[in-house]
């Protein structure tokens, strides 16, 4: 079921994207085509308009649809560029790629929610559905636990899976969002809901938790104390050229480098393991 739900995803996006193409004669060779991770999609956009503006006769054109997604699409050709938030598999790993990037995962709770530090298992436990309501975690009250996760075929739900969840199904009663930013909203709506996003996108609105006692920072993914993060990698069928390679040579630039840094990304010079 949940190969279907991925190859239908992915066959939507190629359709609408073969249909942008048709509808506009065709791309200029300049346009470059980006489509994959919602969670890279953000920091893609903004690279793309620091880029336009660096070179104006140039377009970058930036879509979402998920990592699986986004690598059908450039191992078809539809995109130039496929955009993936979780570690490459099977085939996928013969593809042309680049680590852009690394990001923090954190789990996260409403401002308000007096619980800050959970063990892994305990992480995983509410995501299994072992654990229901906040006082069995030392919460103060029996309020239900909301349980917010992402889609399948989504690269951050692909990371929790792989680090967190260890092989355990996360629970069927979990209210799913189609993005990190709605995954945040949600939460940041909700005082008894718990959720997972990249740690770019923390902000006042939400509290993220410590793990085991350690929180999430820059400074402890760098010493490998804080073990949630997950690689952003860009995807194409065969090695750039091109337009496209001209993209991506500014992306893994110094300049394009400082822009991640800036938005709460790990650099993959400074952040190399």
């Amino acid at each position: 079921m949940r190969i279907k739900k991925i190859m239908a995803a992915a066959a939507v996006l190629l359709l609408l994207l073969a249909a942008a193409l048709s509808a506009g004669g065709g791309k200029p060779e300049s346009t470059v085509i980006v489509a994959g991770s919602t969670s890279v999609q953000p920091y893609a956009e903004m690279l793309a308009e620091e880029y336009s503006i660096l070179y104006p006769e140039r377009e970058v054109d930036v879509q979402g649809g998920g990592s699986s997604t986004g690598i059908t699409a450039a191992l078809s050709g539809t995109a130039d560029i496929g955009m993936s938030s979780r570690e490459l598999k099977g085939d996928e790993e013969n593809t042309w790629n680049a680590i852009i990037a690394k990001d923090g995962l954190v789990v996260i709770v409403h401002p308000d929610n007096p619980i800050g530090d959970l063990t892994v298992e305990q992480v995983r436990g509410i995501y299994a559905g072992t654990f229901t309501t906040w006082s069995e975690l030392g919460g103060t009250a029996e309020h239900k636990i909301h349980v917010i996760a992402r889609e399948e075929g989504s690269g951050t739900r692909s990371a929790f899976e792989s680090m967190v969840m260890d092989g355990v199904m996360i629970t069927p009663t979990a209210i799913v969002q189609a993005s990190n930013g709605s995954v945040r909203q949600l939460v940041g709506s909700d005082r008894n809901s718990i959720g997972f996003i990249s740690l770019g996108l923390v902000d006042d609105t939400i509290k993220d938790l410590k793990l085991d006692g350690i929180s999430a920072s820059w400074e402890n993914i760098m010493n490998n104390s804080y073990m949630l993060f997950r690689p952003f990698i860009f995807v194409a069928n065969v090695e750039p050229s091109g337009p496209a390679k001209h993209f991506i040579d500014f992306v893994l630039s110094a300049e394009g480098q400082a822009l991640l840094t800036r938005e709460g990304l790990i650099s993959i010079t400074e952040g190399a393991q």
